[in-house]
């Protein structure tokens, strides 16, 4: 009996490891300008073979997990969907005019591993045809402000 096809593994684009470095050189800034926190020790290996190998993306499954797990940190900052609740999908088209997924991406958005949620994102900002980008951008804007303390 054949083995049951399984879905490749996402991969993850050297720039949200690039930004996820980023966000934590803020987070946790080196105290002496040469040490550097664990996350980004962890990051900054992924990132430097990635550069020495010259590749664009490092296959999820093989991440170490320290490097996982601050790359989850930042993931977790982003936003979750780029839905703008303007869906054409639901309306019979196969990409949303509002923001760009294909309607398989929109009914598997809540499945979808991180990394594959960050390919989409990647396609979609790459194309900027959706109305997120344009007639609507407004409601893509993001507040990055935190919320008021009780």
């Amino acid at each position: 009996m054949p083995l049951p096809l399984q879905k490749p593994m996402a991969a993850i684009h050297i720039t949200d490891i690039e930004a996820a470095i980023n966000y934590w050189r803020a987070q946790k800034p080196s105290p002496d300008g040469i040490t550097l926190a664990p996350e980004l020790r962890a990051l900054a290996e992924v990132y430097a073979l990635m550069v020495y190998y010259h590749e664009d993306e490092a296959d999820e499954a093989g991440f170490p997990s320290a490097a996982m797990a601050a790359w989850r940190a930042w993931y977790d900052t982003t936003p979750d969907t780029p839905c703008i609740a303007i869906c054409s999908t639901s309306q019979g088209d196969a990409d949303c005019k509002g923001c760009g997924r294909s309607f398989e991406e929109v009914q598997r958005w809540p499945e979808m591993s991180p990394a594959e949620k960050r390919q989409v994102w990647r396609r979609i900002t790459r194309q900027s045809e959706a109305w997120r980008f344009n007639r609507y951008a407004e409601r893509a804007v993001e507040s990055r402000e935190p919320p008021p303390a009780d």
